[in-house]
């Protein structure tokens, strides 16, 4: 990890509404702070609860050096755990998901139950104690039908973002929703150019045709700023008020996550080419032309509610110059492929934004990578959501690194 000594001092010299210097973007050290700083002691969404449908389904990721398991226990419960075995530390799940009874390491078949205890070791002699060896637990939390984890020994209170992200997303009926698809794609960026381009959309006019169609790209709706400073998105937010759809802009946690609903293009109700329903309408959500809940969570989600389905999405740091980005899309559980939705159409606005993002931040990372770049101005009306993450992500840092110099996560 970079001494708080060196990094200090480039902290200390960021100037609000500009950039941030080249080490931030891509120098080992720095990314390596990062990790030890903001990922291993922040609640970093993982995946979507409706990926764990019943008793064993588990989902694996990698955060930084750490393999991590989420499983739903034969209780109902989700819960989350080192991917590492107690005996000689393989890795248990390999795949991405999955299914089974128990958890067992491949390598000598050490048998853990859903939720982390130790059934069975071969031939650990008479004084062997099963218990003392059990998986070794990661805090897990579910707000909006998200599964969040802390690695830290002490994780920062999670309540006021989930009753209000639980409260925000009700209508939306999280826990009777499924799976429709999961893509993964690579983007060679550092991961705060992957936030930063999505925190504005001063951009999206020149790059995403497809999305344009329906999204509303007034900085007034899609910036850190309250939506109600727009006329339409004053009114969405009072119709959807009074129907019982909680929509005004909240934002907690030092600025760290924010909630609001805006409101879509003319009469789109969702993210179609045509602006039409993909899926069925989600039972609880009173109307089609609900807009969408946005629910940003710092440093790895953005997230978008609608009335037919919903989508997540999770981001994860891979090298200084590379970023995992996940997105799942949600429907009703009763929604049947190829009678009530056709994937493709469900599925191809955003495929083609993601991939236009993708292309838009491996381009920024070029040339923040030059020698001859410097931190330049944002707009403060086109990128007013960009200032707000790149002055948390100071913040967040300068605090940490000033603090304690141990890792808070074991």
């Amino acid at each position: 990890m970079a001494h708080p000594s060196d990094l200090l001092p480039l902290l200390h010299s960021q100037r609000s509404g500009f950039s941030l210097a080249r080490p931030f973007y891509a120098d080992a050290s720095v990314h390596q702070a990062d990790l030890e700083t903001i990922w291993y002691r922040s609640w970093i969404f993982a995946a979507s609860a409706a990926e764990l449908p019943r008793a064993g389904s588990y989902v694996t990721l990698q955060l930084g050096r750490y393999p991590l398991v989420i499983v739903r226990g034969s209780d109902g419960a989700v819960r989350a755990f080192h991917n590492s075995c107690r005996h000689r530390g393989s890795r248990i799940c390999s795949k991405p998901s999955g299914q089974a009874a128990k958890l067992v390491c491949p390598y000598h078949q050490w048998t853990y139950e859903t939720d982390g205890r130790l059934l069975w070791a071969r031939d650990m002699g008479p004084e062997f104690e099963p218990a003392r060896h059990g998986l070794k637990p990661v805090a897990c939390e579910i707000a909006a039908g998200m599964v969040f984890l802390c690695l830290a020994a002490d994780p920062p209170d999670f309540s006021e973002v989930k009753a209000a992200a639980d409260r925000y997303a009700a209508p939306h009926r999280l826990d009777e929703l499924k799976v429709a698809h999961r893509s993964s794609i690579l983007e060679k960026a550092n991961w705060k150019l992957v936030m930063e381009n999505n925190r504005e959309c001063y951009h999206c006019a020149g790059s995403h045709p497809a999305l344009c169609r329906t999204f509303n790209d007034d900085p007034d709706l899609v910036g850190s700023d309250d939506s109600l400073s727009s006329p339409a998105g004053a009114a969405h937010v009072a119709r959807c008020e009074a129907a019982g759809l909680p929509s005004r802009y909240l934002i907690g946690g030092d600025a760290q996550w924010r909630l609001v609903r805006i409101p879509f293009v003319g009469e789109a109700v969702s993210y179609t080419m045509d602006g039409r329903a993909a899926a069925p309408r989600i039972p609880g959500v009173p109307f089609d032309n609900a807009g969408s809940l946005l629910f940003f969570h710092y440093p790895n989600t953005w997230n978008h509610f609608l009335s037919d389905h919903v989508l997540n999405f999770r981001m994860l740091p891979v090298s200084p110059t590379e970023t995992e980005v996940t997105t799942t899309w949600l429907v009703h559980k009763d929604a049947v492929e190829g009678r009530d939705y056709d994937l493709a159409r469900l599925t191809e606005v955003w495929t083609a934004t993601n991939d236009e993002d993708r292309r838009v931040v491996e381009e920024n990372q070029i040339g923040v990578s030059s020698p001859a770049y410097e931190p330049g101005p944002y707009s403060v009306r086109q990128e007013s959501g960009v200032i707000q993450f790149v002055d948390w992500y100071v913040r967040t840092m300068t605090a940490g690194l000033a603090g304690p110099s141990a890792m808070a996560a074991e």
